[in-house]
């Protein structure tokens, strides 16, 4: 009797037991931290842009024309013809560009990178004519005179700059110069060099963002301002026609030949690889 008492007493205590550990909480496994990936403009990337160019040259130019050639028996002497014509380098600008960017330090801090494009560009004008001086006047000479200007036109351009900014995160302020060449703004038959500089700031998006097309690890939105010089050596020409019945100076595309300037501001979509 003893022992089947004491074994009832033995079993009831090995359930309540086991119920007891069957209510404490179960040990989780501690979640894993994931952290979240800090954006850097280090890599490679290539994109499109567009925009508008606008003339930066002087409004008035001077041309020095040889005596004698160029005003047949009305001087031998030098002149120089003022005008107030213009370069009227003006129109659409749109291209392509490439480039590497290295960021110093991951989420804020030094970005310096190298960045070539070329642009087609929608500038030009018609031959004109516009008023202007001649100096010295001598002989039938008269002053002011009408001076007949060759159409002013550039069909292409690029540059290849490189680029220094400072990144707040997923936003890069930047300034940039170097190298530029193009057709010289004289007709489109030659080829000119000279030099750019300007700044602008970029904006990248989210990984998943809707223009991300190419699966890239960033696409960036720019707005950028250039200046833009090319370097022209004027070539005195023996083709300028002075027509006393008119008093109108028709001057060659050699003698007017100079720098052109112009300014480009244009917005850009970039594909960057690389680095997230």
């Amino acid at each position: 009797m003893f022992k089947k008492l004491l074994l009832t007493t033995a079993a009831t205590a090995l359930l309540a037991g086991a119920a007891s550990a069957a209510d404490l909480p179960r040990r989780a496994a501690p979640p894993v931290f994931v952290p979240v990936p800090v954006f850097t403009w280090t890599g490679a990337y290539f994109g499109i842009n567009a925009g508008y160019g606008f003339d930066a040259g002087s409004n008035s130019d001077r041309y020095a024309l040889p005596g004698g050639s160029v005003l047949n028996s009305f001087t031998r002497t030098p002149v120089v013809v003022s005008t107030n014509g213009g370069n009227d380098l003006e129109g659409f600008v749109g291209g392509g560009q490439v480039g590497y960017n290295y960021q110093f330090t991951p989420g804020s801090g030094v970005v310096v990178g190298l960045e070539a494009d070329a642009q087609y560009t929608d500038f030009g004008n018609k031959s004109r004519t516009v008023t202007g001086t001649i100096s010295p006047v001598a002989g039938a000479l008269n002053s002011p005179v009408g001076v007949r200007v060759p159409g002013n036109e550039m069909n292409f351009f690029g540059t290849v700059r490189g680029r220094l900014g400072y990144a707040f995160d997923r936003v890069l302020f930047y300034g940039t110069g170097g190298f530029a060449y193009g057709d010289g703004g004289t007709g489109g038959d030659d080829f000119r060099t000279g030099y750019t500089a300007g700044g602008g700031f970029e904006y990248a998006m989210p990984t998943d963002s809707f223009f991300n097309f190419f699966k890239s690890s960033a696409v960036t939105l720019k707005v950028e301002g250039l200046y833009v010089n090319l370097e022209n050596e004027g070539r005195a020409g023996n083709r300028s026609v002075f027509n006393p019945a008119t008093n109108v100076l028709t001057l060659s595309r050699s003698v007017t030949a100079r720098e052109s300037e112009f300014a480009v501001v244009r917005a850009g979509l970039n594909y960057k690889f690389g680095s997230y």
